[in-house]
Order: C-alpha cells, then structure tokens, then sequence
C-alpha cells in the first residue's frame, strides 16, 4: 500500500522508474520521493534500525531521505526530480 495517495494532477504523463528492482511509474514533475511514497509504504530504513522512514523536512534541509540510483550516485529524494528510467535503490536501514 502506498503511503501518499494523489488527489488532483492524475492527467499528467506517466514516467517509468524502477524501485528496489520492480517496475514503477510516476508522473511528470514528481520528486523521486513522491513517487516513491506514492508506489510505497516507505522511503528507506533508518540509518539507526531497521525502521521504515518515509523522509522528514520534506524540503532538502535533513538526512532523512537519501536514496542510491543506479549509476551509484546518493541523492536526496525530496530535491531530486524524477527521470524515466531511473533506477532507485533504497537503503533497508541498519539491523540491529
């Protein structure tokens, strides 16, 4: 189940990504983080336990939500436009 539900734009263009290896798809003008949490229940782990995190500021001003792209970049997922064919990983967080 995702975590955001889109309420208003729906008739913009679909753009494909994959997330953690699966199929997804966002819309034009999404951040990475948005169309993330609309296909997910959450952003990635906590850098502390396993716990899901779905980001924090919102704005790129924390830690909260980095991701790793394909090519091996980390970004930050809320300042980070989503591109068609963008590989995201993300990061399950340190198992104590």
């Amino acid at each position: 189940m995702a975590l955001f539900k889109r309420l208003t734009e729906l008739d913009r263009p679909s753009v494909p990504f994959t997330l953690d290896g699966q199929a997804m798809c966002g819309l034009a003008g999404d951040t990475l983080l948005t169309a993330v949490l609309t296909c997910a229940e959450h952003l990635r782990g906590s850098d502390f336990s396993a716990q899901a995190r779905a980001g924090f500021c919102l704005m790129g001003a924390c830690q909260d939500c980095w991701v790793r792209l394909g090519d091996g970049r980390r970004v930050r997922a809320c300042a980070t436009p989503l591109e068609a064919g963008m590989q995201v990983e993300r990061d399950p967080g340190r198992r104590s």
